[in-house]
């Protein structure tokens, strides 16, 4: 009987390795992004006492961010090092469990932070979204608290239905042809694909119709001081929300078009595939806290300043 021949070890090495040194970079850079946000509204919070609702969602998104990279980078570490030690499957699992709470607080909380955007700066006479308008910032701390508990509510249902499909010993051997075994498992998985699917879904929905209000009332808004030749500093503030939403929805559209492929693609085989999917989705993070600290003045404001004591160290030396 002819022995079955797993595929071609080589590439999938190459992949890997390529795949965790551009990870690694990514997780550098945008760790100490999401780490100067969290340290500047910590320094506010200090001498404050306070933090506004914008500040709150921020803090939250930091931290989470830099959690969720750190998790993140660890799993694709050991599964690259170490790909076929059975001591390190239960720790891959726990890994990958943290890692997917994390990235769905991550993406609901950025869904939260556009919405507030868009009832804060949007403006509509409809009287349900001036409700909203007052009463927002009493919201804002049981939205995030909401995240939280649903980012881990999914993750423990969708654990469950994992563990419940290793249990039934889905198995394989030469004589079972691919497509049968293929079948069979995605029929297992398809619960916890489509409530992923699920999820990830509804966070995008709610990104998409709160960019497109908030693009439209700032479209609206800038028309009218064009016919009312108000300042040009106005309208230059409102051109630059509208390039910054705008921005974030096309990033926050590729992440969601990465996510879904990652869960249609077999993520496990290491091809070109799935190491473009890991590049932009660890890229993601970081690039768009950066986005973030150039829309708030505030945080543009500290980071410029630490950028010039560090230039201003650099050239003492």
């Amino acid at each position: 009987m002819e022995a079955c021949h797993p595929p071609q070890q080589s590439n999938g090495t190459s992949h890997g390795a390529m795949a965790l040194a551009i990870i690694t970079l990514e997780v550098f850079a945008g760790t100490w992004i999401n780490a100067f946000i969290v340290c500047v509204l910590c320094i506010a919070w200090a001498k404050k006492k306070t933090l506004n609702s914008n500040e709150k969602i921020l803090l939250l998104l930091g931290c989470s961010r830099i959690s969720f990279s750190c998790f993140a980078w660890l799993y694709h570490f050991l599964s690259t090092i170490f790909p076929n030690l059975p001591h390190f499957q239960t720790i891959l699992q726990v890994l990958a469990s943290f890692g997917t709470s994390l990235n769905y607080s991550n993406l609901w909380i950025s869904a939260c932070l556009c919405g507030f955007y868009c009832i804060k700066i949007a403006n509509f006479r409809n009287s349900f979204f001036i409700y909203l308008k007052v009463k927002i910032d009493r919201m804002v701390p049981w939205l995030l608290l909401g995240t939280e508990i649903l980012a881990l509510a999914i993750t423990i249902i969708t654990y469950v239905l994992k563990e419940t499909l290793q249990k039934n010993n889905i198995t394989f051997t030469c004589q079972e042809s691919f497509w049968e075994v293929t079948i069979r498992m995605d029929k297992h998985l398809f619960p916890s694909h489509f409530l992923t699917g699920l999820v990830l879904t509804a966070s995008f929905m709610v990104v998409t119709f709160s960019a497109v209000f908030l693009l439209f009332s700032l479209w609206r808004h800038k028309r009218m001081m064009q016919n009312n030749s108000m300042k040009d500093l106005s309208m230059d503030a409102h051109i630059r929300a509208m390039k910054s939403v705008l921005s974030f929805l096309v990033m926050y559209s590729i992440n969601f078009v990465c996510l879904i492929l990652k869960i249609i693609y077999n993520t496990n085989k290491k091809n070109i595939m799935t190491l473009l999917i890991y590049i932009y989705l660890h890229a993601f993070p970081g690039v768009h806290s950066l986005i973030l600290i150039f829309s708030n003045p505030k945080l543009e404001k500290a980071l410029l300043k630490f950028l010039s004591c560090v230039k201003w160290e650099f050239f003492m030396k």
